[in-house]
């Protein structure tokens, strides 16, 4: 049978309830029995000295014989419930009350004395040093025992010395004797019987407090593990492929946070399907129009519609399509490489200014053509960086060539860097279309093409921004688009600063502008 975590909280929370009143309840009574029997030996000590004086001294001064201190001890008995022995200083046991045996002296006829006053079940000896032969008379002892196996249950015993004072009318001295020990002992009923009263009383408080703790556990349980099962059933039919389902969760909580996590994973995985269709799509896409050229123009050299002094110019034609497949094919490559296994990083230090530079030299003719100016801004006192030169420079020139072809004849590109502590802010930002919100996150997608542009980048492969991202991912470093649609977008990054001081200093430079601009 499957137990819910509300089982199994119920059942660890009454284990925990039970063992914790069980110690309770152990430990006070463990140390009320002690009290309770420490308050006893007092008592019957303070008992035994009365005793002692009142029934003892008077049987010691011939006034009282053996009989008569016995009879005196079954009165004490009564209102002490005790057993009483009186042993003189050979051991011998002279008295007792509510016991009776020819081995002692204390030979009686009381009727009233039929039985002892508490259970025995065995005779008593004529010595107490026949009983326990190391037992001694002179010390003021007690213990919770059944006293040499006299008894049937444990009592508590005290050993009581009895020292008297005699006075000699011969040489009229006063002198101190030791006149043998009184030996009381008492049952623990009226303290088992305190205890059990405690036991009952303590029983019900903790039934209502555990009656009370299961009612609040079951207020809490509603409020807590209501949500957590609400979150398990809504997981369930995820599983399933049913991701609009709700969990219809509000609240600020772990729980509430949860809750929104997992419905923003299901609004993500609902999309899976679409973005695998989009990426089948895009994919066949840009190998399909290249392979058409290259057949087409094939097919027609073949069959002799392109004249042989013709055909040098579209060979070069499927050579560029080619040389498109080929690159197309490397960088998906490439990407799938950095994405399962990371990049091989050289890094090295070197002036980040320098391949700015070189790669902006790269794009003159285009940006001529375009009718497009390139500005750099340098506010950096230093812009020596520690990263791998080649990769950073694919970074560079993969935002400068999507912001190129973004960005309509006659407006600006401006690539701006700053320092932020110890690393470089590097801004790409163009004067182009813009993105929307939903553009701006499925352009770090692979293959990824914005619909505006598309029919217009037939050489792009899509991947340069993805290539982009899992560069700068390698490098520990993090990049993000801020875009408005018929303003521009804005592509940052940062990179890491080397030791190195910088020569490039607070430049704001146009680095490409056409002849003919505008």
């Amino acid at each position: 049978m499957q137990h819910s975590a509300l089982d199994r909280i119920y059942l660890a929370f009454l284990l925990i309830l039970i063992v914790s009143f069980g110690f309770l309840i152990f430990f006070i009574s463990f140390f009320t029995r002690r009290s309770l029997i420490s308050e006893k030996k007092t008592t019957l000590t303070n008992e035994s000295t009365l005793i002692a004086s009142q029934a003892v001294s008077n049987y010691m001064a011939g006034k009282l014989t053996a009989a008569g201190l016995a009879t005196l001890f079954d009165y004490y008995s009564e209102t002490l419930k005790s057993d009483i022995w009186y042993v003189d200083e050979s051991g011998k046991i002279i008295a007792t009350s509510g016991y009776f045996d020819d081995n002692t002296s204390a030979k009686t006829s009381m009727a009233t004395s039929d039985r002892p006053t508490i259970a025995i079940q065995k005779k008593l000896p004529r010595s107490i040093y026949n009983l326990a032969p190391k037992y001694d008379i002179h010390k003021n002892t007690s213990e919770v025992s059944d006293f040499h196996g006299i008894y049937s249950d444990d009592v508590i015993s005290v050993n009581a010395p009895i020292v008297l004072d005699y006075y000699d009318t011969k040489t009229g001295k006063t002198t101190r004797v030791n006149s043998g020990a009184l030996i009381i002992h008492s049952d623990t009923e009226d303290i088992n019987s305190m205890l059990k009263n405690i036991y009952s009383i303590s029983f019900i408080p903790c039934l209502v407090i555990i009656i009370i703790a299961f009612a609040l556990l079951q207020i809490i349980s509603h409020k807590v593990l209501r949500p957590i099962k609400k979150l398990a059933e809504v997981a369930q039919e995820y599983s399933r492929g049913d991701f609009d389902v709700q969990t219809e969760i509000d609240s600020d909580d772990e729980i509430g946070q949860l809750a929104s996590s997992m419905e923003y994973m299901a609004s993500e995985l609902s999309q899976l399907e679409e973005y695998r269709h989009e990426f089948i799509s895009n994919i066949s896409h840009d190998f399909r129009s290249p392979l058409t050229s290259i057949k087409g123009y094939v097919t027609a050299m073949q069959d002799g519609t392109i004249p042989p002094e013709k055909q040098s110019r579209y060979l070069g034609i499927v050579l560029d399509e080619t040389n498109r497949l080929t690159k197309l094919t490397q960088g998906l490559l490439d990407l799938n490489r950095l994405e399962i296994y990371g990049p091989y990083m050289n890094l090295t230090d070197f002036d980040f200014i320098d391949i700015v530079r070189t790669t902006l030299n790269t794009f003159e003719i285009k940006c001529i053509d375009k009718n497009i100016a390139i500005f750099l801004n340098n506010h950096a006192e230093q812009t020596i960086v520690t990263a791998d030169k080649t990769k950073i420079q694919q970074v560079v020139y993969n935002l400068l060539d999507n912001a190129i072809k973004f960005t309509p004849s006659g407006k600006h590109i401006y690539m701006t860097i700053n320092e932020k502590g110890e690393k470089l802010l590097v801004s790409v930002r163009d004067e182009g279309i813009g993105m929307s919100e939903e553009t701006q996150k499925k352009i770090w997608t692979r293959f990824y093409k914005d619909d505006t542009s598309r029919g217009k980048d037939k050489a792009g492969t899509g991947l340069g921004l993805a290539i982009t991202k899992e560069i700068i991912k390698a490098h520990n470093e993090t990049i993000t688009v801020t875009s408005t649609e018929g303003v521009g977008s804005d592509f940052v990054f940062t990179l890491k600063k080397a030791v190195a001081d910088a020569t490039h200093s607070g430049e704001t430079q146009i680095l490409v502008n056409p002849t003919n601009f505008n």
